[in-house]
């Protein structure tokens, strides 16, 4: 009688499998020190330096400016055709009184702030956060020091400003663009609508909508910028800075995002 050859020895799978666990505690722990650090630094006027202040506004300059028309460009496209097809299909089943408060809480409430977040660490976060680690790799090589999160301050906190600023920019840049394309497509460029339009869109930023949706948006902008700077300053299971895979960062981020998503959507709709 044949056997099958066992391929795994179930207590070194195990052992594995408690390993791997045990590096993503490590990893989340890491993300959220790293977190409220940098929460600490921004509020602390000392960070704010001559010689800092310099290096946050430099980083933020680099953070929106390439990024801005490109993704301004990205939400119009992205604007006309959801308002095109909430429209049309609201109308064909004579359902265009609520076409308005769909558009208004699919797109500027839920999907922009997402676009802004995924679009700013796929353009920015994530690859500064790779150019750090390859510049601690480098320093590491050199046999250099490399100094603890505390003795990173100088280096993430503009980073981490910049994708703050970047992201809530974006954002609100974004919604603004289309809730005009949305009053211009629903009753054309005639300014007598504008009171009811005013009114029917405030009716939708009740005050608990509008602060979960700020709450939301800043969460995200704060994702976007700690998470990929924490798992650039983490040192691996060697103590190195390679290189890491995108997919997996990306993850981790997307991750983050997707839970701050789920707990906005609760407070809106439960």
């Amino acid at each position: 009688m044949l056997r099958m050859p066992l391929h795994a020895n179930p207590p070194h799978a195990l052992g594995r499998e408690a390993r791997r666990l045990r590096g993503q505690a490590v990893a989340w722990w890491h993300a959220l020190q790293l977190a409220a650090q940098i929460l600490v630094l921004v509020l602390s006027p000392s960070s704010y330096t001559q010689g800092r202040s310099r290096a946050v506004l430099l980083h933020m300059v680099h953070a929106v400016l390439p990024l801005l028309p490109w993704f301004l460009v990205l939400s119009l496209l992205i604007s006309l055709v959801i308002i095109r097809i909430v429209t049309a299909t609201a109308s064909s089943y004579g359902l265009s009184q609520y076409a308005l408060e769909v558009l208004v809480r699919t797109l500027v409430l839920e999907l922009i702030p997402l676009t802004a977040a995924l679009f700013v660490a796929l353009r920015h976060a994530m690859p500064g956060a790779e150019q750090l680690r390859a510049q601690l790799d480098a320093r590491q090589r050199t046999g250099q020091r490399i100094p603890g999160i505390a003795g990173l301050a100088g280096v993430l906190l503009p980073r981490a400003l910049a994708s703050i600023h970047s992201v809530i920019l974006l954002a609100a840049l974004s919604g603004v663009i289309a809730l005009v394309l949305t009053y211009l497509m629903v009753y054309g460029a005639s300014p007598w609508a504008l009171a009811g339009y005013t009114r029917d869109v405030g009716s939708v930023f009740t005050p608990v909508v509008s602060l979960i949706f700020g709450f939301k948006t800043f969460f995200f902008s704060l994702a976007v910028a700690v998470v990929p700077l924490a798992g650039a300053a983490e040192p691996d299971a060697h103590g190195r800075f390679v290189p890491r895979s995108d997919m997996t960062e990306f993850a981790r981020l997307f991750s983050v995002l997707l839970m701050v998503e789920i707990v906005s959507l609760v407070g809106n709709y439960y």
